[in-house]
């Protein structure tokens, strides 16, 4: 690539940032943003709140003591597990750190769960990767969600886990802003409520209330656009009602929102999921990573929350028509959202096919977030169902999660029967699809 069209490609990237968006990645290039900071002895916390939880939704995931499974990747490490272990990639790693096999689908021993949070404890000094704001906020979640379930109140584990909801405070995605800013806030919420500590309150819901308005669209669609992570991100609400619903602290102010945003993301999943439950791979989507429809229903239900209202897909932009045979959606929308399109595939007019409740036309899903030829091909145009013009994709997807140069749709039919639209990705190819 030739400086001058590293130089375009740069400019189409960064143009569509918010200003808080470069402010704190100035942050992050002087390394005041990613310090540990405090003496752990030191911290003083609030004594745990006795939290009330109603079960939540086990994870898909796989751990036998030492022995991992990822990504459809195993790692036995032994008896040292290495928590910056890299050789299967960073996403590897998150999940390694994220602590989600407190929760698994197997029984899972109290014992087992805090001899790893011990060795986890033992090498905080050396653990970077876990120490990242996105790791730091689902652990938190998670270990409170273990200590809950299995009444544990032991000073050192709180004692850490204070001290990662403290330096979370200091690490907020703001820079990359979207489900990554929504999941700090998700974990300052739990915190909030574990230690019974209003300034994580503050934080948690000043973050929820900005954030879900802009984040939820008016059809119940989560702004990135993969089904996935909307499921994800419903999940973490779902939680979050079940803390505040069965906990009477901070007034339970925050408990009609959450309703709200819940309730209407659960209509956009019903709406967009195909009539056997199968989540549609959509941009950054696979199966098994996030709760399936039929879990996140049934959650919903023992909660208390309506899960049969009904959407119409419109602001996602995301279309499906059916009959007694065929089902079919197809994605009219616009890479988004504008200032981190970091989970969006050149997918423009993508669709995917059902024929008597099977996958007859499908779509490739996501395999990997390193930065490599799959994940290049998973997100260019050609993997899609889509028109590809001279090999070249319809939107300017580049690294592992950037977009430049986007393509604009223009609808033209739209009623319940017909959809008409098109699209300039290719305009300097002199083609309008």
């Amino acid at each position: 690539m030739s400086l001058i069209s590293k130089i375009n490609t740069y400019y189409h990237t960064l143009r569509y940032l918010k200003p808080i968006q470069v402010y704190y990645r100035g942050l992050l290039k002087v390394n005041q943003y990613i310090s540990k900071g405090t003496d752990i002895e030191k911290l003083q916390y609030f004594t745990p709140f006795d939290l009330i939880l109603k079960e939540s939704i086990p994870y898909n995931i796989s751990n036998n003591k030492d022995e991992f499974l990822f990504l459809n990747l195993k790692k036995d490490f032994q008896g040292n597990i290495d928590w910056d272990y890299l050789d299967y990639g960073r996403l590897w790693t998150y999940n390694l750190n994220y602590f989600e096999y407190l929760d698994q689908k197997i029984d899972y021993s109290k014992e087992e769960g805090e001899r790893l949070i011990n060795d986890f404890i033992d090498k905080l000094s050396i653990n970077k990767i876990g120490f990242e704001p996105y790791p730091i906020s689902l652990r938190s979640i998670n270990w409170i969600k273990f200590f809950v379930r299995g009444k544990i109140n032991n000073d050192k584990y709180n004692r850490v886990l204070y001290y990662q909801l403290k330096l979370l405070t200091k690490k907020l995605e703001y820079h990359l802003l979207g489900n990554h800013l929504l999941e700090n806030a998700f974990a300052l919420l739990f915190g909030a409520y574990y230690f019974n500590d209003i300034y994580f309150y503050r934080i948690a819901k000043k973050i929820l209330i900005d954030e879900l308005d802009e984040q939820v669209l008016k059809d119940g669609g989560h702004f990135e656009l993969s089904p996935m992570y909307h499921s994800i991100i419903l999940f973490r609400l779902l939680d979050s009602y079940n803390l505040i619903s069965n906990n009477n602290l901070f007034n339970s102010e925050l408990k009609p929102l959450i309703k709200e945003k819940c309730e209407l993301m659960i209509a956009w999943l019903n709406a967009i999921c195909f009539s056997n439950s199968d989540l549609p791979l959509l941009n950054d989507s696979a199966f098994n990573i996030a709760p399936n429809l039929e879990r996140i229903n049934t959650y919903a239900k023992v909660l208390g929350l309506d899960i049969n209202k009904n959407t119409t897909l419109k602001e996602s932009g995301y279309r499906k028509f059916l009959n007694d045979k065929y089902e079919i959606i197809l994605d009219i929308g616009k890479i988004g959202p504008d200032y981190q399109p970091g989970h969006s595939h050149a997918d423009t007019f993508n669709f995917l096919l059902n024929v008597n409740n099977r996958p007859v036309i499908i779509d490739t899903g996501i395999s990997t977030y390193e930065v490599n030829q799959t994940r290049f091909y998973e997100r260019s145009t050609s993997a899609h169902n889509t028109v590809v013009v001279d090999n070249k994709n319809s939107s300017q997807v580049w690294a592992g999660h950037r977009v430049a140069k986007r393509n604009s749709v223009k609808i033209i039919i739209d009623d319940i029967n017909n959809i008409k639209a098109s699209h300039d990705g290719y305009k300097s190819k002199g083609v309008n699809h």
